[in-house]
């Protein structure tokens, strides 16, 4: 099941990133992480910022609201996102 945990503002998920894909994509999960492809390269930043670009998109949030909380460097992150609660992402990535 996809790990995603309430916090005080928002949710946390547990995603899996392949970086230089050939689209940005959400492509189902490994584990209990969702599996996230994103077009950008590994490199100052840039996969990171398409994910939370991507995610934010999916779950129609402002891409301010969205933010790699741990795993900066690693394709294993944790996201944070703010201002929405479990149910709600989770039956929003279920359609997805």
């Amino acid at each position: 099941m996809l790990r995603v945990s309430q916090t005080e503002n928002g949710v946390t998920i547990a995603i899996k990133v392949v970086s230089n894909a050939s689209k940005d994509e959400i492509s189902g999960t490994v584990g209990d992480r969702l599996k996230v492809r994103v077009k950008a390269p590994p490199e100052n930043g840039k996969a990171n910022k398409a994910v939370c670009q991507l995610l934010a998109k999916t779950l129609g949030l402002k891409v301010d609201f969205v933010s790699v909380h741990l795993g900066n460097t690693t394709p294993q992150k944790t996201i944070e996102i703010q201002g929405v609660s479990v149910d709600s992402v989770r039956s929003t990535l279920e359609r997805v």
